[in-house]
């Protein structure tokens, strides 16, 4: 990111009072220090434990406990995460029945457990075993669930209510972010109480959505007047006997903590009545995040709660979805003529409920409706998740049903309904989840020519979409590699690769390794040392591994070849940590080591280190790790455009840029992250810098600047809407989108204002989708729901284009109602990194955007072009925008406000201060940043006309080998420029495409141009334009004459030229005049010879194509004249690619004259019947 907000995303306050801005995650982390406190206001001596393994939606949660050491370690609370989740849930097992162990600390010892919903299906045992024997009287576990029901970061989609149930351990399932607190509290109480352990159900709609929360006024819980609790008590019983009285332990366990845990919910009235009809007609029962989205939806069709009272509406909250505390359900129930039940993924209280009215009198018995409805037809859906439009149409399906009608509701679902429409189906790129610049993975991931790899859970999961990686499988967390046990013997395939990150190693990846010992399977493990676990925030991975010791633990397990792959061979070549028999290589030599373990019988590993890109950006800038003082540039006037080095890296900041001499390669300087291996594209573009600095705009200039400007800009009138107010934000994943929904949540906070952050990210940290739901409202009432509805976002502040332009973001615009300041700035996909020739649609994307939002308040600027030009870099551009959107008057909330959140920011204060008034003059005084513009440097070129290009090409020429040699060219060009007119085609297609393609061949680039590049004063200018020092310029350079083959690639190795090469170079382009003659010792090689081969055939067959050129074969013409379009590059990528085109050549030529053929027998057949 770009700027973290410590308030409240990264907040280690824990406040227990008063009325403050937090997530559902430092909910979490308030919990436990609530809880202690009000145990010491009892006069309780108590302890708690945190223990569980991270996991989407509760990713962050660990890191957020360690911020929070020093206040949990004042209430006595320990932090200990898990190995694994099991083992943590064991941990809290064992918490409970401390006393055991000997004298004690504390007299009880609460608990708290997380973990995502993958773990919550490998820790049945655990729940099941730890939860048959009990909780302490004064200790309690709270199981705190991660579920994720629509895959948005997850293997696929999960629900943990049934393992719960499964397991006898009571649900309770929050619906907000205060809930988080109120029911992890009643949860607890109630574990204590009844001696269960307690399940507070989490999904990311509520524990990753930040909103004003009053903490004040928690409940004081009691226990169920007239319960009789048996004499050997609900908790844990030191007494009973194991394994003599399993029997007696499920007999309590079922007939007495069950009921005792119902008793407690009914007492604490956890189970609510939100509306309650005089007349009743139909009632509504609502589980969870179900009951926002029901809410919201009555809002969306205009029904407040006197609308629904007076109409016979009744709406009912479940708090503890299992076990339903059926007493109060069935009197909600009771006079209904139907009940519909709202609960989102398979039936649970629906079941439960009907369940507990058959035995009913049919006068008490209501219809029960929910994922189906009166006839057995589906009604809401089992799969994934709710919207609000989705239960606003079924409320009101079952409203009309029920003889209920309201004033212009139906319109109004009518009006949800349109906004739900998909656009048309033109195709719009997708933001897909990426490697990180520089990210080990790049390489890590590669499987050699034909091998296969399987993958798993971590980053590296991401080579599953990437097919150049071969990884065809994936597996559930720790069964890497096992599924080649069982598919082995029925395979011809002999070996396969198996990728296994170093968390997942450590959590229970290992025992994967030694199943496939045990089962003498033919494989290579790939563990992948990345020194974080990226996935989750960058945090350790738990215990003490390191790459020494994972070699000895693999040859003790067995293995029978392990292989380290590193950068620094030489540390561990030198340390003797190593287990015997381990060879260590560069990570260079993956491939040729890969090749080797393949052909090696049985279990091998490779152990491959390298640290996580996205940490090393992290520790550089904690000054934690060393930032190597050189950088890599790459010089546009010799990139051929190839995209050798994207291949090579695989790497996200190596981007296309647009010249007049076609698409070139680019380094993208803010977001690199220094691993360099975009060098080892074949190409002698990378120039090496050492001692070097980014330039930096002119900071004094522009300061004052600034100060001049605000002086003059005019207080907006800002907006202040009836009703909530709707803000989405679109980006990309590390760019600082959450940082912005952040800022405007603690802004509206500070203004007295309710709100809610909910932060849709998925993988989206890496590279990919991210985006960001405000609402802003006077009181939390207005707010039913945190996610934006259909149709009804206010502002779209769109930082990336192609997420903007995506389906899900479209929905959220109206025409009639949605502001949008939409950045232009082309940030290229995946799919345009990887494919040299792809392009993003700019404008249909534009339009698509435009379309779904106001005319009159509709903004379209480059912020990030412009946050360059005065910064330096992009990183400040989403809050450059909301200044803008700010002085446009688009966002209720006030100057001081913004100011104080960004103050409380902590990060890039007087930046972030700056780049919000740079916004605000760029709404109000764009005219005033013309100069700035013009002084960036280089925006994408505009088309040019053929005589433009032609004059272009021609001093090009003229500097490469003289007026000669560019009069050629032209007499070429001209020659089809007659041609194309001689036949009456309108434009100059043909002609402007032979112009291209000739000056692509002519101006081939050897040794004596590539001197001459590097020799011309343009080179040392492009570099000032990024660079403010650079102290020693170095050149990777593969010389064809002495260069030496690389055995791992079969390529010329390149090596490093010191700055003693650019005085030869100066000599060498003062020599181009020998091209081409005897003397010219570089020509005789045969990439030179080809390239003066290409250029007389070409001509000749411009030539040809003139002569036999119509209106019919025209866009034959014009395909044939660009194909030596496709010949780029240097040495062995130039090589396949002249191979390459001479088929293409062969065929197209073929087919141009056969068609030509064709056509002058079609017309004199036509002359025939004419005459």
């Amino acid at each position: 990111m770009g700027t973290e907000l410590s308030s409240p995303r990264t907040s280690v306050s824990t406040a227990t009072e008063g009325r403050t801005f937090l997530t559902g995650i430092q909910a979490l982390v308030r919990l436990p220090i609530i809880q202690r406190e009000r145990d010491r206001a009892r006069g309780l001596n108590t302890a708690g434990l945190i223990s569980g393994y991270r996991g989407s939606p509760l990713g962050a949660y660990d890191q957020q406990l360690w911020k929070a050491s020093k206040q949990l370690a004042a209430q006595d609370i320990v932090f200990q995460p898990g190995l694994n989740e099991d083992l943590a849930a064991t941990a809290l097992w064992g918490a409970q029945m401390h006393r055991a162990f000997g004298d004690t600390k504390a007299d009880g010892v609460f608990g708290i457990w997380y973990g995502k919903g993958p773990g919550v299906d490998r820790t049945g045992d655990a729940f099941r075993c730890a939860n048959m024997f009990g909780t302490s009287k004064l200790g309690g576990v709270l199981a705190v669930s991660g579920d994720d029901h629509a895959a948005q970061s997850s293997s696929f989609p999960h629900q943990t209510d049934g393992i719960f149930h499964s397991a006898s351990v009571p649900v309770l399932q929050p619906s907000n972010v205060r809930e988080v607190i109120e029911f992890g509290l009643a949860g607890i109480e109630m574990s204590r109480f009844s001696g269960l352990w307690v399940c507070l159900k989490t999904i990311a709609e509520v524990v990753e959505t930040a909103a004003t929360v009053n903490l004040k006024s928690w409940p004081t819980f009691c226990e169920p007047a007239g319960f009789s609790v048996p004499a050997h008590g609900l908790n844990w019983d030191s007494s009973i006997s194991w394994p003599a009285q399993r029997g007696e332990l499920e007999r309590r366990l079922i007939e007495e903590r069950i009921p005792a845990a119902k008793a407690w919910a009914k007492a604490n009235q956890l189970d609510r009545v939100i509306v309650e009809a005089a007349s009743k007609r139909l009632g509504i029962v609502t589980v969870g995040k179900a009951h926002q989205d029901l809410m919201q939806a009555c809002r969306d069709l205009g029904l407040t709660d006197d609308n629904l009272r007076a109409m016979g509406v009744s709406i009912y909250k479940v708090a503890m979805s299992w076990p339903l505390e059926t007493e109060g359900a069935c009197s909600f129930a009771a006079g209904h003529q139907e009940v519909l039940v709202v609960e989102e993924k398979r039936s649970n209280v629906e079941a439960q409920l009907k369940d507990a009215l058959f035995h009913h009198p049919a006068p008490q018995r209501p219809i029960v409706v929910g994922k189906t409805d009166t006839t057995g037809a589906a009604l809401l859906p089992e799969v994934s998740e709710f919207s609000t439009r989705l239960v606003a149409g079924i409320l009101v399906q079952r409203m009309l049903a029920n003889g209920i009608d309201a004033p212009g509701m139906r319109d109004r679902l009518a009006a949800l309904d349109a906004a739900a429409k998909k656009p048309s189906a033109a195709v719009i790129p997708i933001r897909r989840p990426y490697f990180c610049s520089g990210c080990p993975h790049n390489t890590s991931t590669r499987t050699p020519d034909g091998s296969i790899s399987g993958g798993g859970i971590g980053c590296h999961v991401m080579a599953l979409s990437q097919p150049e990686l071969k990884t065809k499988v994936m597996s559930q967390m720790g069964g890497e590699g096992a599924q080649w046990i069982g598919a082995g013997p029925f395979s011809r395939t002999s070996h396969i690769f198996q990728n296994l990150g170093d968390g997942t190693y450590q959590h229970s990846g290992l025992l994967a390794i030694r199943a496939a010992v045990a089962a003498k399977s033919n494989i290579t493990y790939k563990i992948l040392y990345n020194d974080a676990v990226a996935m989750t925030g960058g945090q350790p991975a738990e215990g003490t591994n390191d790459p020494a010791r994972i070699t000895r633990q693999l040859h003790e397990e067995g293995v029978g070849k392990v292989v380290l792959v590193t950068d620094d061979p030489q540390r561990w070549r030198s340390n003797g940590l190593l287990a015997p028999g381990v060879d260590v290589h560069h990570r260079d030599q993956l491939d040729a080591v890969q090749r080797q373990l393949r052909e090696t019988a049985g279990v091998t590993a490779i152990v491959y280190e390298q640290t996580c890109a996205a940490e090393k950006r992290r520790r550089r800038k904690r000054k934690e790790m060393p930032d190597p003082d050189r950088r890599l540039f790459i010089n546009e006037a010799v990139c051929e455009g190839c995209g050798d080095c994207s291949v090579q890296s695989n790497c996200i900041s190596i981007e296309p840029i647009e010249t007049p001499l076609g698409r070139k390669r680019t380094i993208n300087q803010s977001s690199c992250n220094k691993d360099f291996s975009c060098v080892k594209g074949f190409c002698p573009s990378f120039v090496e810098i050492e001692g070097v600095k980014l330039r930096k705009p002119d900071g004094k200039r522009l300061a004052t600047m600034e100060a001049d400007l605000l002086t003059t800009l005019p207080a907006p009138t800002l907006a202040k809407p009836d009703e909530a107010f709707n803000v989405y934000i679109t980006g990309i994943g590390g760019t600082g989108v959450l940082t912005m929904g952040a800022l405007l949540g603690a802004a509206a906070s500070l203004d007295g204002l309710a709100s809610t952050v909910l932060d849709f990210t998925g993988m989206a940290q890496k590279n990919g989708a991210v985006v960001s739901q405000v609402r802003i409202a006077a009181t939390d009432e207005q707010i039913p729901a945190s996610r934006i509805g259909e149709g009804k976002a206010d502002l779209l502040l769109g930082a990336d284009l192609v997420v903007s332009a995506s389906p899900d973001s479209l929905m959220r615009l109206s025409p009639q109602r949605t502001a949008a300041v939409l950045n232009l700035a082309e940030t290229p996909t995946p799919d345009v990194i990887r494919d040299r020739d792809a392009s993003l649609p700019v404008n249909l994307m534009h339009d698509r955007v435009r379309t779904r939002c106001s005319d009159t308040v509709f903004h379209a600027l480059d912020a990030s072009a412009l946050a360059q030009h005065i910064f330096g870099d992009t990183l400040p551009t989403h809050t450059m925008m909301l200044g803008y959107a700010w002085q446009k008057g688009l966002v209720p909330l006030s100057h001081a406000a913004i100011t104080q959140a960004i103050e409380r920011n902590g990060a890039a204060i007087d930046m972030n201060k700056s780049a919000f008034n740079w916004g605000r003059i760029a709404a109000a005084k764009p005219e005033a940043l013309k100069a700035l513009e013009q002084q960036s440097g280089r925006s994408s070129p505009e088309v040019q006309s053929l005589a433009e290009l032609m004059e272009l090409h021609q001093q090009k020429l003229v500097a490469y080998q003289g007026i000669e040699y560019a009069r050629q060219y032209r007499d070429l060009v001209t020659l089809a420029e007659k041609a194309e007119a001689n036949i009456g085609a309108k434009g100059d297609r043909f002609a402007t495409a032979v112009a291209r393609s000739a000056f692509k061949l002519m101006a081939y680039k050897d040794e004596y141009e590539v001197a001459r590049l590097y020799s011309a004063p343009e080179f040392r200018e492009s570099l000032t334009t990024q660079f403010s020092s650079a102290e020693k310029l170095s050149l990777w350079l593969a010389p064809p004459i002495i260069s030496r083959i690389d055995p791992a690639t079969g390529r010329p190795k390149k090596t490093k030229f010191g700055p003693w090469i650019f005085p030869v170079l100066k000599a060498i382009a003062s020599l181009r005049s020998l091209r081409g003659t005897a003397l010219d010792v570089f020509g005789y090689t045969a990439e030179r010879r080809a390239e003066r081969r290409l250029v007389g055939e070409y001509f000749g067959d411009v030539r040809k194509v003139c002569s036999l050129l119509d209106r019919g074969n025209l866009q034959h013409a014009v395909d044939f004249a660009a194909l030596p379009l496709e010949i780029r590059g240097f040495g062995p990528v130039k090589e396949k690619a002249i191979d390459e085109h001479a088929g293409k050549r062969a065929v197209a030529l073929s087919s141009l004259q056969a068609g030509t053929q064709r056509d002058l027998a079609s017309q004199a057949r036509s002359d025939a019947n004419a005459a």
